[in-house]
């Protein structure tokens, strides 16, 4: 409480807090715009039956908003989607690696094909949400769409498509105006937003005996533990030391100075549970936006093996986070990069030859802990979803949401520490308090 009481002698941390909750406001003003021509009531009474597949994780993704199927029914995922395309095809494609070489002009200019990509995959969901819209049927006499045909569909593809440019631009307003990152605070202010329906829905099954009062406690220590389990290893680190040798700068000695390489525990963050999630949404959401008379029986098979609650889908589900998890790691982090900065700066592993020894050093490490990192997500992202969809609860607690909201809650006490800091302030935890360490988005 300290911390938060130093806010109020820091006018610019103030109006950037303003801002930022100024800018949550709208989105959660857009949440509840509905789509035209949609009927509303109908479409909501259907997906209330849908909690624990594929529209319950997009509904908690989007803080209800596909639920009400609101203009921003997409959420902030399209642009997501789009960043990790265009960070690995930097990778293979040497223009995009070239730009990534040229400072903040090329980052500019990745910027806007990520812009143009994020048009372009949400143009491409919204026409299939549109035919997926126009194929519901609830009962006999009632649809989700009374008046469909080419000009609900278009309609519906611009809406769309506009709401989530619309998310993108407050998403960037907010990291240029206000505290933290933009994208990854609508995330997190979309899973939060979900938070009051979902517990009320789950007392109403406990009044209601569905749930027993020990399944309930069993859940909120697993939840405690998961959360606990998160900061833990997100904040932990393989720390290399590095030595550098005394040297003459002009006149003046320089010392020599120990310190040390972090290797984080989970380099990759949250991108392999998002980027496999995604890839196992595209099949599933292909076979949904079918009618139940149009599947074939090919498409009855991935929608049954693709099921977020079946164990098919969670072996899947880990075995492409433990390959993403190495891959993202090995795209962000290149050990070569890192050996030839340290030789160019006087810098070495003591013990290790410089150059390629060095390199071969830090990849060994590298790969040694990101297994731990890749087992922790898988652990994160499958047990509890598991856990507590065998129990039977109405929302979809998954460890993705779970890493995101934690460590995007300590991206922001980070940064709101680093302002305070600058004007000589205490810490945003006190005195006493530990100081937080950032988290690589």
């Amino acid at each position: 409480m300290a911390g938060f009481g130093n806010i109020s002698k820091i006018p610019e941390l103030q109006r950037r807090l303003l801002f930022t909750a100024a800018m949550f406001g709208v989105y959660r003003i857009g949440c509840h715009v509905p789509v035209p021509g949609v009927d509303g009531s109908v479409l909501t009474n259907y997906l209330k039956s849908q909690q624990q597949t594929l529209f319950g994780l997009l509904n908690t993704f989007t803080g209800g908003a596909f639920e009400r199927m609101s203009v921003f029914a997409l959420g902030i995922m399209p642009y997501i989607t789009s960043s990790i395309i265009f960070s690995l095809l930097a990778v293979v494609v040497p223009y995009l690696e070239q730009l990534q070489k040229e400072g903040e002009i090329g980052r500019r200019k990745i910027t806007q094909y990520t812009r143009y990509g994020t048009v372009v995959l949400s143009a491409i969901q919204g026409i299939m949400v549109s035919f997926w819209l126009e194929s519901m049927q609830v009962g006999t006499n009632l649809t989700v769409v009374p008046h469909p045909g080419w000009g609900f569909r278009l309609l519906t593809v611009i809406t769309l498509t506009s709401g989530t440019a619309f998310i993108m631009w407050l998403g960037e307003q907010i990291t240029e105006r206000g505290i933290g990152n933009g994208i990854s605070l609508i995330i997190f202010a979309g899973i939060v937003a979900r938070i009051p329906n979902d517990l009320a829905a789950t007392l109403t099954l406990l009044r209601q005996g569905e749930l027993t009062l020990f399944v309930m406690l069993a859940i909120g220590l697993l939840m405690v533990a998961v959360v606990g389990g998160i900061v833990f290893v997100e904040r932990g680190q393989r720390r290399i030391p590095v030595q550098y040798p005394s040297r003459t700068v002009g006149r003046r000695m320089m010392k020599g100075v120990k310190t040390h390489l972090p290797l984080r525990i989970n380099t990759a963050g949250v991108i392999p549970p998002i980027f496999a999630s995604s890839i196992l949404a595209f099949p599933q959401s292909f076979t949904q936006f079918f009618g139940k008379e149009n599947q074939h029986v090919i498409l009855e098979w991935i929608q049954a093996i693709l099921n977020p609650t079946g164990w098919q889908y969670n072996a899947i589900y880990a075995l492409m986070i433990i390959f993403f998890t190495y891959f993202y790691t090995a795209v962000q982090f290149n050990p070569v990069d890192v050996a030839d900065n340290l030789r160019k700066h006087g810098g070495y592993i003591p013990g290790v030859r410089p150059g390629k020894n060095t390199a071969d050093h830090i990849d060994r490490i590298l790969t040694r802990i990101t297994l731990g990192g890749a087992l922790y997500l898988c652990l994160v992202c499958v047990l509890p979803s598991a856990l507590v969809s065998s129990a039977g609860v109405p929302f979809w607690f998954g460890g993705t949401s779970l890493l995101i909201v934690v460590g995007v809650a300590l991206d922001t006490a980070q940064q709101m520490e680093a302002h305070m800091l600058a004007r000589h302030y205490e810490g945003f935890l006190g005195a006493k308090g530990p100081r937080m360490r950032g988290r690589r988005r």
